[in-house]
């Protein structure tokens, strides 16, 4: 963990594009309590194939009408040379200067990739586009990426991704800081000297929270899921518990090194700042207008 000190400390909130005008009204009330506690940034999510384009479009041209720092997430699965370059000069006349750069999904029913397969040909595409313009976000596993042949070959296509040009990583999110740390440590023995952010997702619905981790990898640990499941549909007991397991995690992280936090908002406020205030970290005075 030792390299991850000497990096300053962001802190961001991850959003997704609303589909609906309902949720859109939603997400901006929600973003004006975030906005009070001055993130580096908010990052908005990239459906697979570029299905949410639009809606990531309008939600970051809002985020950008109100002067907060954005990093719209770009994947190339389904994408083509053409359509990337054009989305990159979007976002440099919109003054955006950073990037989650990432794989993405295979939408359901598309035969061909697109002109790019995996993420660290993506780092490499923008750095040849735009050279040092924007700060790119890549992702990390430290609990390894549920499609990999194994947890050697998911740190060598981590490795490719910061040679070909990332700035920093986002993970997963996880439950369990030991994970976090020897990925950390990993990384170091290969030299990498990257900031490695650790991701951190709220707890607030159980149900929906298995759902999540079954899909993407994320291990909940056999005591902190027997205990949410103990609580049944109370959903104020599984908010109070969750605050403080997480707060507890935070805080873990952050005495041993990590150089911030990236929360997964889920669109919403009251978690994700109830754990800001249990760690102690500043606030601004006033919502944005």
């Amino acid at each position: 963990m030792h390299s991850q000190k000497n990096f300053p400390r962001t802190f961001s909130f991850e959003l997704f594009p609303p589909k609906t005008d309902a949720g859109m009204e939603k997400l901006q009330h929600n973003v004006r309590k975030l906005a009070t506690l001055n993130p580096t940034y908010f990052s908005v999510t990239y459906g697979a194939g570029g299905s949410t384009q639009e809606r990531t479009f309008s939600t970051v041209g809002w985020l950008r009408s109100l002067g907060l720092a954005t990093a719209p997430h770009l994947s190339c699965i389904g994408a083509t040379r053409d359509t990337i370059r054009e989305i990159l000069a979007h976002y440099q006349n919109q003054g955006i200067d950073r990037i989650v750069a990432l794989r993405g999904d295979m939408p359901s029913g598309m035969g061909e990739p697109g002109d790019f397969r995996y993420a660290n040909e993506l780092v490499a595409f923008i750095r040849e586009e735009t050279g040092d313009h924007f700060h790119i976000e890549v992702a990390a596993y430290p609990e390894v990426h549920p499609q990999a042949a194994s947890a050697e070959a998911d740190l060598r296509n981590f490795k490719r991704k910061v040679d070909s040009g990332a700035n920093a990583a986002i993970t997963q999110y996880f439950y369990n800081p030991d994970a976090y740390f020897r990925f950390v440590e990993n990384c170091e023995k290969l030299g990498m000297d990257v900031p490695i952010v650790p991701g951190i997702m709220p707890i607030g619905n159980y149900t929906q929270l298995a759902r999540f981790s079954d899909a993407c990898g994320a291990e909940i640990p056999r005591w902190l899921r027997k205990r949410l499941e103990g609580f049944g549909d109370d959903l104020d007991q599984i908010r109070a518990f969750g605050i403080e397991v997480v707060s507890a995690l935070c805080q873990r992280l952050l005495e041993q090194g990590a150089p911030g936090l990236h929360f997964y908002t889920m669109n919403q406020a009251g978690l994700t700042q109830a754990i800001w205030r249990n760690l102690g970290l500043p606030t601004g005075p006033e919502n944005p207008s």
